[in-house]
């Protein structure tokens, strides 16, 4: 500091470049404090061998994570993470053994089976990520994930395209679905998706390009100020080196978040994501 110049205290500021000092660290401070839930963390066979349970906790502890809907193949990893920290951990339940079978599980009927064992015998928030696209959706597996969803009163979490979407819907019009990657859909799909069903809720994964250096692209901002309560945070972690992401997607998440409206924000950030486990979860032993 030169040797005739004053410290700048905030007395000295003018009136409004006080304003804007205290706007930037508003906002600084909201940016490092906003809670986020992430919808979309999966904890797999070749993840925990890797990063044993405690030190997957710390990873969710340290980007700030409220919640995190957490999935396995098997669910093993799942259960392991839900007895390290069950007040951090919702737990969904995967129809995949291991990994390898995106494409088969579907036509395997001991899936049934596997689930109705699974669902008796745990608490859970919904079943998923699965992945069926288009006729597939009506096959005997996937009718009986939709009536053991109805039965249980918990959400189908379904990387799915619109059309097995639709197929869904028609076997239960009163499902809860979240969508993952938002079907990876146009903005005008997910608008006409979202308006036709309004139990269908979409996860944000994958989906960078709805933010440039921390500005919503106009077509994603008019969804979310048309929907503000149907989009959700993930990441989705389908690969271990994911994991090392799972920080950094978080404060990137908070950069396009603070640009939002207070309500619009907190809503996508992680009211959205409780509000559908919340109901998913309530009057189960949680």
């Amino acid at each position: 500091m030169g040797r005739f110049m004053k410290p700048l205290t905030l007395s000295r500021l003018s009136t409004p470049l006080l304003s804007f000092f205290l706007l930037m660290q508003t906002q600084s401070l909201i940016a490092e404090s906003l809670p986020i839930i992430d919808t979309h963390i999966h904890y797999s066979h070749d993840t925990w061998d890797m990063l044993p349970p405690e030190k997957a906790v710390q990873v969710l502890k340290d980007a700030g994570l409220k919640k995190a809907f957490v999935s396995s193949s098997s669910d093993k990893g799942t259960q392991l993470l839900y007895q390290a920290a069950p007040d951090l951990i919702v737990p969904v339940l995967r129809p995949y053994r291991k990994r390898g079978e995106l494409s088969t599980w579907f036509k395997d009927e001991t899936v049934i089976d596997l689930l109705e064992q699974k669902l008796a015998q745990n608490t859970y928030a919904g079943i998923g990520e699965f992945h069926i696209f288009g006729d597939d959706a009506n096959l005997p597996v996937m009718r009986a994930l939709v009536r053991l969803a109805a039965q249980y009163k918990i959400f189908l979490h379904a990387h799915s395209d619109a059309e097995a979407v639709r197929n869904l819907f028609a076997q239960d019009p009163n499902a809860r679905i979240l969508w993952a990657h938002s079907g990876f859909e146009r903005p005008e799909v997910i608008d006409e998706m979202l308006a036709s069903y309004p139990n269908l809720s979409t996860d944000l994964a994958f989906r960078y390009e709805h933010a440039s250096n921390g500005t919503v692209e106009q077509d994603w901002l008019n969804l979310f100020n048309k929907y503000p309560l149907r989009f959700m945070i993930g990441t989705d972690t389908y690969a271990p080196e994911r994991w090392y992401y799972v920080i950094d997607h978080a404060d990137w998440s908070r950069d396009w978040l603070n640009s939002l409206p207070e309500t619009l924000r907190t809503n996508i950030a992680y009211k959205n994501a409780h509000a559908l486990a919340s109901w998913a979860l309530k009057n189960k032993d949680y």
